[in-house]
């Protein structure tokens, strides 16, 4: 992935701009939007103003799927943090998976992505967390204090997410502190809630970027249903 720094023109993309928003109490509302394609190279694409979330479509391939699968069974209570960098992310992770058949698998997967995100955003290293969840992490739709953040589910429901112009931000609080989201007038109706699809590879622009405050993707975790697992790995800046 040498080449993916920078805005890089692709075929096939689908930007997502949701016009028509129901609330327009912010002038910017219709200013961010998402960006999807099944390339990786639409990351380079969060470097644009106008995009908050950049979204490369992919399906996880049956070793992947599998390797997930024996992860789970195996780590059932897997919770680690790391700071990695991309010469020694696969090793630092088969320490942390075992030597089970799929964590060879799992590590070299997660080593090309640990790989773009540090090429991409000029990093020596990167923080990562790999987690199995049976609950929602973060339940309440936030936004990020961070630059940006990648985020890819491998197994399980993916992360939910609002279109900027579609959200009234003044109600972030609201819904954290005195009611459910979906009640707190944060968003219309049920149907403006975006969903990831597992084995998508996101970049979320947070309320750290520069010059993106009050724009930073709002998100949460899904609800689980009883007995379901989900397998996470999350990517964020670290200071050198």
């Amino acid at each position: 992935m040498d080449n993916i720094k920078g805005p890089i023109p692709s075929v096939g993309r689908q930007v997502m701009s949701f016009s028509n928003a129901m609330h327009k109490t912010n002038e910017d509302r219709n200013i961010s939007r998402a960006i999807i394609e099944d390339h990786p190279s639409v990351l380079a694409d969060i470097y644009q103003e106008e995009i908050n979330i950049a979204i490369w479509r992919r399906a996880l391939n049956n070793d992947l799927i599998q390797a997930a699968d024996q992860i789970i069974k195996a780590k059932p209570t897997l919770q680690k943090s790391l700071m990695v960098t991309p010469q020694n992310t696969k090793i630092a992770l088969q320490n942390v998976m075992g030597n089970h058949p799929g964590a060879l698998t799992l590590a070299e997967d997660i080593a090309k992505l640990v790989d773009m995100f540090c090429c991409l955003f000029e990093l020596k290293g990167t923080g990562l967390r790999l987690a199995v969840l049976n609950n929602a992490m973060c339940p309440r739709f936030h936004a990020d204090r961070v630059p940006c953040r990648l985020v890819t589910t491998y197994q399980g429901i993916a992360t939910q997410w609002l279109p900027h112009n579609l959200a009234d931000r003044s109600k972030l609080d609201v819904a954290s502190k005195e009611t459910s989201d979906e009640t707190s007038g944060l968003f219309a109706k049920s149907s403006d809630i975006q969903n990831l699809n597992k084995g998508d590879v996101a970049l979320l622009k947070g309320e750290l970027w520069a010059g993106n405050e009050n724009a930073g993707l709002i998100h949460r975790s899904p609800q689980l249903e009883s007995g379901a697992n989900r397998l996470l790995l999350t990517l964020d800046f670290i200071n050198d």
